[in-house]
């Protein structure tokens, strides 16, 4: 029986009992049909405190439920077409849900009564211990009558029972928390978020249940900020002791924080759009906190523990309706040119690889990046450990627990090309560090092993992926990263039949760059050119090498050239980077340092 007498007083609750499984035959027949949606609608709204609720209406018609046009379903979940009609909004989660694709055994609302018997009655919280693989999360009110946080617990207390292979989910009682607002009774919010936790669409993820999946995630989300918000980045670094730390909660700041009115509508998104969508507005949180922090502090900025850091995060996501309101976060957070999701995806991978590979599958104290830099253990002729911490919170997350490993010197190897290959080769990837003799500094990050150079024979050859950047010390530290991440409609053009390029070998003289046919089992899975669609290759000319030169960036110039002696260089424009020149243009080299990044677990 899925209609209680509690929720909508009946005279005959067999005979609806009746109804609702024709229409529940009905909807298996067309998932996506909403008449057992709008019968239901009516029902919805029992677990709510409505003093709460503002302008929201309980009793409205519930209007348009029933969309075919996916474009239309987008801009109305966006747009809030939902905000003000409870009905209405619960009439199109069912139809989502109903549609979502899942396990062939998915747990439904009639094993949640078998289990739990009468879904209205109240229920204890304390009954219910929510599970371990929350790890200690409440369950937020989200304006929810006060006895209704114990539906909430009988409800995650019954999908751990159902879900076994769950080991770690802190998201899901915000989840269930929001659910259950536009749920009849607990039986539905169970089946609801059973078939969030048990959609098997390909590519497609709503809830991370491991750990390793949420902890790559912690680290997507890290790299996404270092592209996406630099400046938000940047003030991270000069007030937090442990950066990480600080993103791991960006989930929280979505699911459990954020006021109910504005997760009600990050809701209506992300059952339509997934995942992505909880990255755009922590992304879009992290830019509004930057300015409101930035416009108190002025230049004050002090380094402070980052339990300080995190916990005025909180505080200004929980108050953010004082100054932002639910259209201008997801206005900011639709505003972000993110990559797509394939590319996201990609980088979700290779994050959780890096995690396997430092046997990272459970959870446990995580070093931070501070702590990977060991002051005591580091010593480079061309950077101080600050320096290179800084450098350090520029690269992505999935190197985060590596220490700097120094693998190349002119001081002690002299200057050889062919040596500082053969100390080079096998690692990836590399940083490399150039004083001049007028005492400027400037340097690259290298995504790809030198080794990947002979793929092209005798010719050179660029190859590397998106995330090399180049960088230089002074007047301050810059970084600047692949031209593709700022403009994105670079790649939106067809890719031109020519595959040939322009660089500058020993004698300044042009050249032919080819591209070589790389296995893409060879590159990091992120930011390979061979994923976009680009206009023109002189914008993805990453690294190449020969006998006589080293190059970094390529297209109309060259970040940085370097001679067979690694005596002499040259540094100008360049399309890849859109960087202006790192130092002098022409320069003599008084040191170079190559380090790699070793395994801080390992260790």
């Amino acid at each position: 029986m899925r209609v209680q007498s509690q929720i909508c007083p009946l005279p005959d609750r067999q005979s609806t009992a009746n109804q609702l499984e024709q229409y529940d035959r009905l909807v298996s027949l067309c998932p996506l049909c909403c008449v057992r949606s709008e019968v239901m609608a009516a029902d919805c709204g029992v677990f709510v405190d409505w003093s709460q609720m503002g302008d929201v209406s309980r009793d409205a018609a519930p209007g348009k439920t029933e969309y075919k046009d996916l474009k239309e379903l987008k801009q109305h979940a966006r747009s809030g077409q939902w905000a003000k009609n409870h009905s209405q909004r619960s009439a199109v989660y069912q139809q989502l849900l109903k549609a979502l694709p899942c396990r062939t055994v998915t747990p439904d609302a009639a094993v949640y009564r078998d289990l739990v018997g009468n879904s209205n009655s109240k229920h204890n919280p304390s009954s219910y211990p929510l599970p371990e693989f929350v790890d200690g999360k409440a369950v937020p009110r989200y304006c929810l009558k006060a006895e209704s946080v114990g539906s909430v617990h009988a409800v995650i207390s019954c999908i751990a029972g159902q879900f076994p292979d769950i080991s770690y989910c802190p998201s899901l009682p915000a989840v269930t928390a929001l659910l259950l607002h536009w749920s009849a009774d607990e039986a539905q919010c169970f089946e609801s978020v059973s078939r969030m936790l048990a959609c098997n669409e390909p590519g497609r993820r709503l809830l991370d249940q491991t750990f390793l999946a949420y902890q790559s995630a912690c680290m997507t989300f890290g790299d996404l900020v270092h592209k996406y918000c630099p400046a938000a980045h940047k003030l991270m670094v000069a007030t937090a002791t442990d950066v990480l730390d600080v993103y791991s909660d960006w989930q929280r700041w979505v699911l459990g924080d954020l006021p109910f009115s504005f997760s009600a509508r990050v809701m209506d998104v992300y059952l339509v759009e997934g995942y992505k969508v909880l990255y755009r507005v922590a992304l879009a949180i992290l830019k509004f906190y930057r300015k409101q922090r930035s416009a108190a502090a002025g230049s004050a900025l002090t380094k402070q523990d980052s339990a300080a850091i995190r916990s005025d995060i909180q505080a200004f996501v929980q108050n953010i309706g004082k100054s932002v309101t639910p259209e201008k976060l997801l206005e900011k957070a639709f505003s972000i040119r993110l990559f797509s999701r394939k590319e996201i995806t990609l980088l979700q991978l290779a994050n959780e690889k890096s995690l396997q590979q430092k046997g990272i599958t459970v959870k446990q104290k995580r070093q931070n990046v501070q702590l990977a830099v060991n002051a005591d253990n580091f010593s480079s002729e061309i950077f101080s450990a600050k320096e290179i911490r800084e450098i350090w919170s520029w690269i992505p997350e999935r190197f985060a627990l590596c220490q700097p490993q120094l693998l190349f010197t002119t001081s002690t190897h002299g200057c050889s090309l062919n040596r500082f290959y053969s100390h080079c080769e096998g690692y990836e990837p590399t940083l490399m560090l150039i004083r001049t003799t007028d005492g400027e500094v400037c340097g690259a990050f290298l995504s790809t092993d030198w080794e990947e150079r002979k793929r092209g024979g005798n010719k050179l050859s660029f190859f590397g992926t998106g995330e090399c950047f180049v960088f230089r010390m002074k007047p301050e530290m810059e970084r600047y990263e692949w031209v593709i991440i700022k403009h994105p409609e670079l790649a939106n053009a067809s890719q031109p039949a020519d595959d040939e390029q322009t660089g500058a070998n020993n004698n300044g003289a042009l050249q032919s760059l080819e591209k070589p046919a790389t296995d893409p089992s060879h590159l990091s899975p992120f930011l390979s050119a061979r994923h976009f669609n680009l206009n023109s290759r002189n914008t993805s000319m990453f690294m190449a090498g020969n006998i006589d030169s080293i190059i970094i960036g390529g297209g109309e110039g060259n970040a940085l050239y370097i001679d067979s002696e690694l005596n002499h260089g040259r540094t100008e424009r360049c399309l890849t980077f859109d960087n202006p020149p790192l130092c002098a243009e022409s320069f003599q080299i008084a040191l170079l340092e190559v380090w790699g990044f070793k395994d801080a677990m390992a260790s």
